[in-house]
């Protein structure tokens, strides 16, 4: 990390939660020259496949090239697949954002030999809870049905959410309310999720949760991931940064404290250091790989380990 953008983190870090969103801008502006530049050579991008009727129920597929395979198909290992959802506070957000922040995320797994899977989801108000779960959940049946054809391994998925599409992700793995389970993943990754359903005069983003998990504050414990942590045995790993939005590193340690007390095992759990809600996300494939790399140990774990 260059020194300018790590001196700005510091001096944003301890007043980050007191404007989210301009504070978020500032670091997005900066990180803006490094995603640009980002290294994107041998990843082939498909853009817009459709995985559900309505038009924002589409993905974007990132496939590693590799030199010889189309003469020799049959040679290539099949390759582990991520499957990410971006967040937007429950009621914006897109997978290929103008930053390129979330596109690099998934480029930066797919040169490290993954196939990268950015799912875009449906929003609040429009449609609010459970409908973002039925479309990471149907998203995840497409990634299962086909990405074989695309040299994809379906035994070896690792599904990951930030913030909002953290939210999402919990609630497909963990709520049996929804009925899904965690079905085909085999580990999940839960990014500075929003694991509490919370409009306290603390959450800068209250209003994007009642829009989502509906004004009737009395649902919303039984539709917070929170709830149900102790109801997944599937591989988790909880990630929260430093200086994160108001209460989410809160929620991810409770989150992963339930977790330990029901499993009798704790969960991987990692505060990262000297960053923001945004600047996590901003900074894969740049220089810094850290996360990247505590990410990809702890999935070669989960798949060592026998299935759930």
């Amino acid at each position: 990390m260059a020194e300018s953008l790590k001196q700005l983190l510091a001096d944003i870090g301890p007043r980050w939660h007191l404007d989210i969103r301009q504070h978020g801008d500032l670091v997005k502006s900066a990180y803006a020259p490094l995603l640009a530049a980002a290294p994107k050579a041998g990843v082939a991008v498909q853009r817009d496949l459709v995985y559900g009727p309505h038009p924002r129920q589409v993905l974007d597929l990132f496939v590693p090239e590799i030199p010889g395979l189309a003469a020799n198909p049959v040679a290539r290992q099949l390759a582990s697949v991520v499957v990410f959802v971006h967040g937007g506070a429950f009621v914006r957000g897109e997978k290929c954002n103008p930053s390129g922040m979330y596109d690099n995320v998934l480029y930066w797994f797919a040169r490290q030999g993954f196939i990268g899977v950015n799912l875009e989801y449906r929003l609040a108000p429009e449609f609010p809870f459970p409908a973002a779960v039925d479309d990471v959940a149907l998203g995840m049946q497409w990634v299962a049905q086909r990405i074989a054809t695309f040299g994809g391994d379906i035994s070896r998925i690792l599904l990951a959410g930030h913030s909002a599409g953290g939210t999402h992700v919990a609630s497909y793995v963990f709520d049996p309310l929804q009925g899904y389970q965690g079905l085909y993943a085999r580990a999940v990754v839960l990014l500075s999720a929003r694991l509490q359903a919370d409009v306290s005069h603390e959450n800068p983003n209250a209003a994007g949760v009642s829009a989502y998990f509906g004004a009737d504050l009395s649902m919303h414990e039984l539709r917070s991931p929170m709830t149900y942590a102790a109801c997944s045995g599937l591989p988790t790993f909880v990630v929260t940064a430093e200086f994160d939005n108001p209460l989410l590193d809160v929620y991810g340690l409770e989150f992963a404290h339930r977790m330990a007390v029901a499993r009798r095992r704790a969960p991987r759990y990692l505060s990262l250091r000297g960053h923001n809600h945004v600047s996590m996300l901003a900074h894969f494939n740049t220089a810094e790989e850290f996360l990247g790399r505590e990410i990809v140990e702890f999935f070669g774990q989960a798949c060592a380990s026998p299935h759930v």
